[in-house]
């Protein structure tokens, strides 16, 4: 599309690409390429600068240090990330990976958030298929309990806390979506909204950006058979979904414990939400959400989908 800043062709309108996954011989900032990530032009957080962290008061406060980065999924315009095949995804989730992995070795940034908006009502006003990275100087409070949730039931168990939800929900299958032996994706016991997903890879891993290709791979096809379902049931509704890695294991002065049990008690996981309803005063106002689709339900309407329906 001629006014489309992520299209091919058009790559003067963006900032300079950070990474690029390229047909040989294509020049950087060209055309050729079938994945593409660029610094967003509209940053929430700047690299550049010192964090000076401080008081004010009660307050604490710190510059907006960070980084702001958006991963073109596709040169196609008319495409969405369910429209991609396997091999494509592969090279979207290459991307994720080495810009992971790249942003890391920035001491300042204790947590890397990768999320997709699809649609205008969940936040996606470019219709180009395209994911974000922000890479933060702080960890997110949602991050933080969920990390100290699976510490403390490790400490407490020795085992990892969703690798035990894995097994109950596969001794259940009420909640069950996809299930291939390699990934397992359910509707959460609690889900605050309807349909709302996580896929977990089965075997134990703390660290999306250590998966290999094949594992990449299955990750794929668990991902796009989902996003057919979801489309084909749901009319291609907009929706979220967020990345929970590992945070970046930096050590910090005075804190000598911190995240070093990762590898044992984290595992990573993706959180799919489609945005169904609308928060009102209500769950503003006390931290609750109303939900009119028992998750159970949900399972059983995706599974007795069928995703051809949908393209």
């Amino acid at each position: 599309m001629a006014s489309c800043p992520f299209c091919s062709g058009l790559e003067e309108r963006t900032p300079p690409e950070v990474f690029a996954i390229r047909e040989p011989g294509s020049p950087t900032n060209g055309p050729g390429w079938q994945v593409r990530v660029v610094p967003n032009k509209f940053p929430l957080l700047r690299i550049e600068g010192h964090l000076d962290r401080r008081t004010e008061g009660l307050y604490q406060v710190m510059q907006g240090i960070g980084a702001h980065e958006v991963i073109i999924e596709t040169p196609e315009h008319s495409l969405c990330l369910s429209d991609l095949d396997t091999a494509q995804l592969v090279k979207v989730f290459q991307a994720y990976r080495e810009r992971l992995l790249d942003l890391r070795r920035d001491k300042r940034f204790r947590y890397l958030q990768i999320f997709k908006n699809h649609g205008v009502e969940a936040g996606a006003p470019v219709p180009h298929s395209h994911s974000q990275l922000i890479a933060l100087p702080i960890t997110p409070p949602v991050l933080k309990t969920e990390l100290n949730a699976c510490r403390n039931h490790f400490r407490e168990h020795e085992r990892c806390l969703i690798c035990d939800l894995i097994a109950q929900e596969q001794a259940d299958g009420r909640r069950i979506v996809y299930n291939d032996d390699r990934f397992l994706v359910v509707t959460p016991y609690a889900s605050a909204s309807p349909f709302e997903m996580r896929l977990f890879p089965r075997q134990h891993s703390h660290d999306f950006a250590l998966q290999n290709d094949d594992e990449l791979g299955d990750f794929a096809v668990a991902l796009r058979s989902t996003l057919l379902k979801l489309r084909s049931l749901l009319r291609d509704p907009p929706f979220n979904f967020i990345l929970h890695t590992a945070p970046p294991a930096h050590p910090r002065p005075g804190l000598p414990d911190y995240w070093n049990s990762l590898t044992n008690d984290y595992h990573w996981h993706l959180e799919l939400v489609p945005r169904l309803n609308r928060i009102a005063g209500f769950e503003w106002g006390s931290g609750l959400h109303i939900n009119p689709m028992p998750p159970e339900d949900a399972a059983r309407h995706m599974r007795n989908t069928d995703p051809s329906s949908g393209l």
